[in-house]
């Protein structure tokens, strides 16, 4: 996919709250002092009034924003994954969750796609803390297209929703006339009959070049994009797994408590399947590019084809 258009998915979380901003006028975004990585900072240049820096204090910016959300405004709040979701959770369950107020949760620069900010910064938990909290919504979009569809999405909704955005370009894969967006629904990228790979996130344009890979091998590998993890398309997942009998799933988090996990529960209750998880394999992640890091961890194309060949053969 080198000749792809590659769009970090951050960029297009700030350009959607721009071009939602005159549309939904209780539209109100707030950051803790990272308003130019977390590209908030173009809403807050279309919308100066409707923008709220609160400063390296993301605690007190959730409450801020429940409070906003109880007056009919729709708050976001911005910050990297590893404060919205890590440093943020207590707030973030008592604060929304528990009331279960219209707040969105906007996470940027998530996973090992960080890269050189390091393991301190390289947030693979947060899918798992946010899937724990009863009412919550979980989305992580695949691409530009995605995003900012699930951002408009989530404006639209009521209820709490955590989004997940990377600091990393990725392909664009989701730019077609056909393309739908729905909170909850699985889309079905290409059919196959050996092997089910579900993905999200990054991880959903490896899965495609994994599957051109494995058909050279004889392999005729389904690939599906679970962008909402939570609730998850529980229909789409059983039929699939039925139909191949085999599950790989691939995520940029731990295999602990995100897609994979999600997965299992729904297989395990409704149709034992074996399943491969690709993800964190129970470690932190480390300094490098996010290219070498995701090669590393074996979450690009080849990484999934090698391990998906294993799985099946």
């Amino acid at each position: 996919m080198a000749d792809v258009k590659k769009v970090a998915t951050r960029e297009s979380y700030g350009n959607a709250l721009a071009e939602c901003g005159a549309e939904f006028p209780d539209l109100v975004v707030l950051d803790a002092d990272l308003a130019g990585a977390t590209k908030t900072g173009v809403f807050k240049k279309a919308f100066p009034d409707r923008h709220i820096d609160c400063g390296i204090a993301e605690c007190n910016m959730t409450g801020i924003a429940a409070g906003l959300s109880t007056c009919g405004k729709i708050p976001f709040i911005s910050s990297f994954a590893m404060f919205a979701a890590g440093r943020n959770f207590e707030q973030v369950r008592n604060s929304i969750g528990y009331p279960h107020l219209n707040v969105k949760i906007g996470a940027t620069h998530a996973g090992i796609t960080v890269g050189e900010d390091g393991a301190t910064h390289q947030c693979n938990e947060d899918i798992a803390l946010m899937r724990t909290i009863p009412g919550m919504t979980v989305i992580v979009p695949s691409d530009d297209v995605e995003a900012k569809a699930a951002v408009r999405a989530a404006i639209e909704m009521t209820g709490p929703v955590y989004l997940r955005f990377g600091r990393a370009a990725v392909p664009v894969i989701n730019d077609r006339p056909d393309y739908k967006f729905e909170i909850g629904k699985g889309v079905l990228l290409r059919e196959g009959k050996d092997v089910t790979i579900i993905a999200s996130g990054i991880t959903v344009a490896s899965a495609l070049d994994a599957a051109e890979m494995l058909a050279k091998d004889g392999i005729d590998a389904e690939v599906i994009n679970i962008h909402t993890i939570k609730p998850l398309d529980e229909e789409l997942v059983l039929a699939s797994a039925k139909k191949t009998g085999k599950v790989v799933t691939a995520e940029e988090h731990t295999v602990i408590g995100g897609l994979g996990s999600a997965v299992c529960d729904c297989l395990s209750e409704k149709h034992p399947t074996p399943v491969l998880r690709i993800g964190m394999q129970d470690r932190f992640g480390e300094s490098g590019t996010a290219n070498e890091l995701v090669e590393k961890y074996g979450l690009d194309g080849k990484g999934i084809y090698e391990k998906v060949k294993g799985f099946v053969k």
